[in-house]
């Protein structure tokens, strides 16, 4: 790995966010919030027949609005004495997602005092204005490295596997899993895929089973950003796992 190449993984920090609906039914949300997801609904239904209580176990985890945090997955480049570099990758998880986001912000503000650089996959749409928004709602400060409120999209310094592979094109969403296909990197998905997530967690007490899967999506987002780059996949043993 050349040096060029590897003081610009240095600052990155790889990250994958895992989300649940708020509550476990729509019985359970607030009378208000309940009367706002039924606006939303009527909008979104593209199912004839599927209840606005099916629809919000299936869909508000997409939305910061409606939904909440469970899981963020982590990846930090390292690299040993004999310059061997190592992919040490963790999760922070929790059913609070308050504490969650706290221990997040405490970590990256830690690690990174000045200078923070996230890569994500879909990152720009989904995890960065995601993790802002429910900071937001819970009182939390925002780290000014995550967040500036003057940035515009293509302003900020963080980047988004899914942008390098669209190259300007602006209609199609690309999954991490169908680039790890075209790039024969292993898939996350052989235990759980990101549809099962909020029954895994409300029916089966999955919270540890996401938090893994969580946790692979990083490898193969890291992996995925060597092969743009046109470097050589990490080796198992390369790979670190902190947690769990």
């Amino acid at each position: 790995m050349n040096a060029t190449f590897q003081s610009s993984v240095k600052p990155l920090s790889f990250i994958d966010i895992e989300t649940v609906s708020g509550e476990s039914s729509l019985e359970l949300v607030s009378e208000r919030l309940q009367k706002e997801w039924l606006r939303k609904a009527s909008r979104i239904r593209t199912t004839e027949g599927c209840t606005d209580a099916e629809l919000y176990f299936d869909r508000p985890a997409v939305y910061a609005e409606f939904g909440k945090i469970i899981v963020i997955g982590l990846g930090f480049s390292h690299w040993e004495e004999a310059d061997e570099p190592t992919f040490r990758v963790r999760t922070i998880h929790g059913h609070d997602e308050a504490s969650v986001l706290r221990q997040f912000c405490t970590l990256i503000e830690k690690r990174y005092p000045r200078n923070l650089i996230l890569c994500a996959h879909n990152g720009r749409e989904f995890d960065y204005p995601y993790l802002c928004r429910r900071m937001m709602i819970h009182g939390i400060s925002i780290p000014r490295s995550l967040w500036n409120t003057h940035w515009k999209r293509y302003n900020s310094p963080h980047l988004d596997t899914m942008d390098y592979w669209k190259f300007g094109d602006f209609k199609n969403y690309t999954s991490l899993e169908l680039l790890a296909a075209l790039f024969g990197i292993p898939s996350s998905k052989d235990t759980l895929s990101g549809s099962e997530v909020n029954t895994s967690y409300y029916h089966h007490d999955g919270l540890l089973s996401i938090a893994q899967y969580c946790r692979e999506d990083v490898v193969v987002l890291a992996q995925l950003y060597l092969r743009y780059h046109q470097m050589n996949l990490l080796q198992e043993k390369q790979i670190i796992r902190l947690d769990l």
